[in-house]
This record gives structure tokens, sequence and C-alpha cells, in this order.
């Protein structure tokens, strides 16, 4: 018994970390635009020359070269997200953008064409930049309207070329960075719990929202949640520990659970009632929550640890979300500690606390990649890549026999593509090198990694080749 015969093996990136082309055939602005060096730096009011994304790796262009690339590694499905601000610049027009549509459908008839499905995420990190202006963001009842004419747009459009669809991607990510994950124009530190959770609920009601469109406009299509998973271990066995851990741990998961069961968890209530906050309900909101998704999708690079005491609570390098080091294990060059036994443990968790289909829709690890000449042909030597995502492959494939239903497994940037938390080109993730650097040179050619040659061997031999 191993992986499934369907299993669904892909890679996957995001419009704003790849495409470029910000300001081309009629694109708005829209949140990345203006975070030249992703969530550890300041925003901007304008788009500026050092801002890596405005040309990211130039997909907007290359879109057939890449997915011919993706189609000779073998890969079942390609997940990628619309960006929104193509399709409706502002994101408050009435009528769409027929140049962003065209865009999307070209790239869905190419993946097509070699027998990859799309799977779609609605909404990824890339807010236009007038809601966030405008209207705050999802601090705003509005944004609901504004994303339900864009989703209804694109099921219309591509109800037929596209299967798989996310609604957010990572929409647990807004309690931690809230102007990236929510486009809450208002600063962090000035962003009231109140006024937080309330875009929580406006994001919820749309994804929610969406589901049920979806369902109604393609009753053949599969909609999921896209939640950032974080295995969180208690540091000690002290029972302080363990109740802080699972006080975390709700946090995340009150996100998966109004996706799956439809309604507010007794913890969540709670947390608002003991912190003065106050969800306002519009009629009909209890019933639109009650629409849950088909699969439960997530990202999953690290676990962490918790505390309750004071002087051990130091946050990891890079522990963007918070979070204490596990003192066993190692870390990457970013701070991101490596955990591939975590991956079977949130596997199995998610299955046993939702019953519903599993799909692991980013997991890969950021390093420097040096390209090199061998045998006449650049490359580069990513040995350590391949043991990364060839111990986490092992633990999912665990996590099957343990009885858990996955859907599939795309890696995440695919093809190297800029960071999202930190807009640098040098973190790489992908099995294909993009000739381009931070400083901005380089010809945009495309190489193939020794791990290209890897994944697509295991993907041939669905998973067998994990064992060579």
């Amino acid at each position: 018994m191993s992986f499934p015969k369907n299993f669904l093996w892909g890679g996957a990136v995001a419009a704003n970390q790849c495409e470029g082309a910000y300001n081309e055939d009629g694109k708005g602005l829209c949140t990345q635009d203006v975070t030249p060096h992703g969530i550890v730096g300041p925003r901007t009011e304008e788009p500026t020359e050092d801002n890596m994304k405005l040309i990211g790796i130039d997909f907007y262009h290359r879109y057939k070269e890449d997915v011919k690339l993706f189609a000779e590694m073998g890969f079942k499905v390609f997940r990628t997200s619309i960006a929104w601000s193509r399709i409706f610049p502002n994101g408050d027009e009435e009528t769409p953008n027929e140049k962003g549509l065209q865009f999307y459908d070209d790239l869905f008839d190419e993946c097509h064409k070699y027998g990859i499905e799309p799977l779609v995420t609605i909404s990824h990190y890339e807010t236009p930049l007038h809601l966030a202006k405008t209207y705050d963001g999802w601090v705003n009842r509005k944004m609901i309207g504004f994303y339900e004419r864009y989703v209804r747009t694109i099921f219309a459009r591509y109800g037929k070329k596209v299967k798989y669809w996310l609604t957010f991607n990572e929409i647990n990510s807004v309690l931690h960075e809230p102007f990236l994950s929510g486009g809450i124009y208002t600063e962090k530190d000035k962003l009231s719990q109140q006024d937080l959770y309330q875009a929580v609920h406006h994001e919820l009601v749309a994804s929610a929202l969406a589901t049920k469109i979806g369902h109604e406009m393609m009753p053949d299509a599969k909609i999921g949640c896209m939640i950032l998973s974080m295995p969180t271990y208690p540091l000690t066995p002290c029972p302080d520990d363990v109740i802080k851990t699972m006080e975390s741990v709700h946090k995340n998961d009150f996100f998966g659970d109004v996706h799956v069961r439809g309604y507010y968890p007794g913890y969540m209530k709670r947390y608002f009632r003991e912190n003065n906050i106050e969800i306002k309900f519009e009629p009909g909101d209890e019933e639109i929550l009650k629409n849950t998704v088909d699969f439960v999708s997530f990202s999953y690079y690290m676990s962490i640890c918790e505390t309750a005491d004071p002087a051990k609570q130091t946050k990891g390098k890079g522990n963007l979300m918070g979070g204490v080091p596990n003192p066993y294990l190692e870390a990457s060059d970013w701070g991101w500690q490596i955990d591939p036994k975590g991956l079977r443990y949130v596997l199995n968790y998610y299955w046993d606390r939702y019953q519903k289909p599993l799909f692991i829709v980013e997991n890969g690890l950021g390093a420097v990649d040096k390209l090199v000449e061998k045998d006449g042909v650049m490359t580069v030597e990513d040995d350590y890549r391949i043991d990364y995502l060839q111990k986490h492959l092992l633990q999912v494939e665990e996590a099957v026999k343990d009885g858990v239903d996955v859907m599939g497994y795309t890696s995440w940037g695919c093809i190297d593509l800029v960071s999202a938390s930190t807009a640098e080109l040098k973190k790489r993730y992908g099995y294909i090198y993009v000739d381009r650097n931070d400083d901005g040179t380089g010809t945009l050619n495309r190489y193939k990694k020794k791990s290209f040659y890897w994944y697509k061997d295991v993907i041939a031999t669905n998973g067998e080749a994990l064992h060579k």
C-alpha cells in the first residue's frame, strides 16, 4: 500500500510571485506591488523599482515554456492563483477586464494541452490595492460583495476548465499579517482585535458564499479551504505548556472548523467573550456558513513549540507566526525548522478532526542555489532539496498507510519565484532554476535542477522511487 493510483502530483505558484507584468493589459495594482521587501519591511505608496515581484520570473509572457517543463516532469495538477486585479483592476468595478480574463483562459488551455488539471486559488495574498486603501480591506463588509462579483465572473468563465478551487490562501495568516493576507490597510500595531476578527468573519462568510455559488454554478467542481498548518508541540510535558499549546492551536483550528463544520466553535466564543470582542452577524450569515468545503488543503513548512513559561518564550528566527524553536530540530538557512514527521502528524490530525479529503498544496525548502555547468549543461546540484522533499513525502506515504485520505501534493515554488516573506529571489524552492538575481540582473533563462529529474521519477513511479 502506497500512494493512491489517482494521486495528484504537481507543483504550486502564486500569480503575484511569478507573473510579473504588474501594469500590463489593464491590470490594476495589488497589495503586493507596494511591499518591496515582503512582510519583513514597510510598504510604499507606489510601486518601486526594487520590488522584485513587479517582474517576478516573467511567467506572464513565458507560461507556455514553463507549463511544458511541468508536463515534462509529469505534473497531474498545477496550482496557481488568479490575480484579482487583473480581472477587476480596482476591485469594485462592475465589469471585468477582458484581457485579464483571456490570459487565464490561455494558461488553463495550455495546462489541458498536456493533461494537467489547474488547481486555482481565488485570492492568494493579492487584494486589489484600491480595496485596501479605500475600504480597509476585509474589515469592511462591502468586500463580500466585491469578492462575490469576482467569484461569479471567474466561475462563469472557467467553470469548464477548472475542477479544483481554493477560496483564500492560508486564510488564518490574517491574524499575523493583516495587510498581506486581508488587504487591511490599518497598520498592524493600530488594528484592534475587534476589527481584526470582524474582518475574519467577513472572509469566512465570503468563503462559504463562494463555496455555495461554486456548487450551484459548477456541480462537478471541488472547492476547498486553504490553511497555514503549524503543528504545535508542548515544549515540556508540564500541563501548563499543554494547555498553552491547545489555546494556540485553537486560533488556527478556528478557520478549518468553520469551513468544515459550518459554525463558530465554543472555544472561540469563549475567547471573544473574555476579550470583549463582539462579532456582528448580519441576517443570513449563519445559513451561509453552513456551505462547507469539499476538501481541506494546507501548507506545511515547519512545526513549532509553545510554553507557558515567560522565560522560555523566545520566538524562533524564521517563525513569522510566533512559536518557540524545537530543540530537537535543525533549521533551514531562513530559520524554518525542518520536521518531516510533523507532516504525517498534521495529516493525521486534520483527518481525525475533519474526515474530509486532504490536499498538501504547499511544502518545500527555500535555499540558496548555485548554478553550475555539468557535462556541458547548466544545472543545480540540489541534493539538499531532494533530501528534504524525500523525507517529507515518505511521511505522506506513512499517513496514507495510517488511513488518511490524501488527494495530492503540490510542492511550493516548483519553479523559482519571488519569496512572499522576504521578496527575495535567492530564496529558491524550484525544480527549475530561473536566472534572475535580487539586484534585478539575469537573463530569465530556465535551467533544470537535479531535483527536476528526481521529481519526474517520483511522479512516474507514483512514489516508488522514494524508496531507492
